[in-house]
């Protein structure tokens, strides 16, 4: 018999929140010349690079944060746009106010009455709080990359789901919309549930796809989703 499930994590940029629409809109509200949503994509381009970067030792260990905010000055220099302190700061921020797919509250809200529902995310603690407000998601708990200071999908990121709150691992489920999340997750023991976001990286054919029964779900969205778990 297979352990009762009792947690949540969700990965966050993509799966929860829209990054790309979010950070589209605050590029052009700065007025940086040229295509804001091509200009969101590039600054997107460098996230994993600047993970690996740290992951593998080459880089010391640096929050989200700073980590988005050294691809902003790197692709602002690149691109010869100018933009004093104060403007990179707050478009920096667009990270902090990406608004959630539209069934992403109502699914969690859901989700939350019968489980514990959470973050697991490569995101900052304050990124996350702040995401929360903005959003209103509603966590019971926050798991980062920072608390362990390794960035998915190093197995100390999903160890601690486990670890923090005293369960097995395989009564805790990983939600994303990245497969290389959900592999990593599994290979840890976690459930898996992979979510269709089709329009996470804008118009266009799927980012990707899953085999049917590679995850332990596969839902549309979270109220599907919440459906499929019966909550």
């Amino acid at each position: 018999m297979p352990e009762e499930l009792k947690a949540i994590v969700f990965d966050v940029f993509g799966t929860v929140v829209d990054w790309r629409g979010g950070v589209t809109r605050a590029v052009a509200a700065a007025g940086v010349f040229g295509d804001p949503a091509r200009f969101a994509d590039e600054w997107y381009a460098g996230y994993r690079p600047a993970l690996d970067a740290v992951r593998s030792g080459v880089e010391p260990w640096a929050k989200l944060d700073i980590l988005h905010r050294r691809n902003l000055d790197a692709l602002l220099s690149r691109q010869r746009v100018t933009l004093d302190d104060a403007a990179r700061q707050s478009l920096g921020r667009a990270w902090e106010q990406l608004d959630p797919w539209p069934d992403a509250v109502p699914g969690l809200a859901r989700l939350k009455a019968r489980f514990i529902i959470g973050t697991l995310t490569n995101g900052s603690v304050g990124q996350m709080v702040r995401l929360a407000k903005h959003g209103g998601l509603p966590w019971d708990i926050t798991f980062t990359a920072e608390l362990v200071r390794h960035y998915k999908p190093d197995p100390e990121a999903y160890r601690m789901v486990p670890d923090y709150l005293g369960l097995e691992p395989g009564q805790c489920m990983l939600v994303a919309s990245h497969a290389y999340d959900l592999r990593s997750a599994r290979q840890h023991g976690l459930r898996t549930a992979y979510v269709t976001r089709p329009l996470e990286y804008g118009p266009g054919p799927p980012h990707e796809s899953v085999a049917e029964g590679e995850f332990d779900l596969l839902a549309r969205d979270f109220l599907h989703l919440a459906g499929l778990l019966g909550a």
